[in-house]
């Protein structure tokens, strides 16, 4: 996991993560990704994008809409956990207190939903 600065781009923290990805068959990501060096880095990694093109690329890359339609369960997590007012309203200065509160959470809506 990876937690960065509020208004860090996308692309900068994509670069940061880069390393650290771990084996998969694809990546589901919005349009922040669509950047060509991060789908020729996946791509060195054999790992597909499923990715949708920004508006403002003048040749579109296809992509799997079927399989991208699945992303809504990484947004609803991302909402349950702003459900937790401490995560929401970030009360936590520091950068290692903020992430173990993400995770007690996220072990929290995990156990609750078994």
């Amino acid at each position: 996991m990876l937690l960065s600065e509020g208004q860090m781009s996308d692309y900068k923290g994509a670069a940061l993560m880069l390393d650290a990805l771990p084996r998969a068959k694809t990546l589901l990501g919005d349009r922040g990704y669509d950047a060509d060096w991060f789908r020729i880095a996946l791509a060195e990694r054999k790992i597909t994008a499923c990715i949708p093109s920004k508006k403002n690329r003048k040749v579109p890359i296809p992509y799997d809409a079927t399989l991208y339609r699945q992303r809504h369960k990484i947004e609803n997590m991302f909402g349950k956990l702003k459900d937790w007012r401490r995560i929401h309203t970030r009360y936590d200065r520091c950068a290692h207190t903020f992430m173990s509160a993400i995770c007690i959470a996220a072990a929290v809506i995990f156990w609750l939903n078994q």
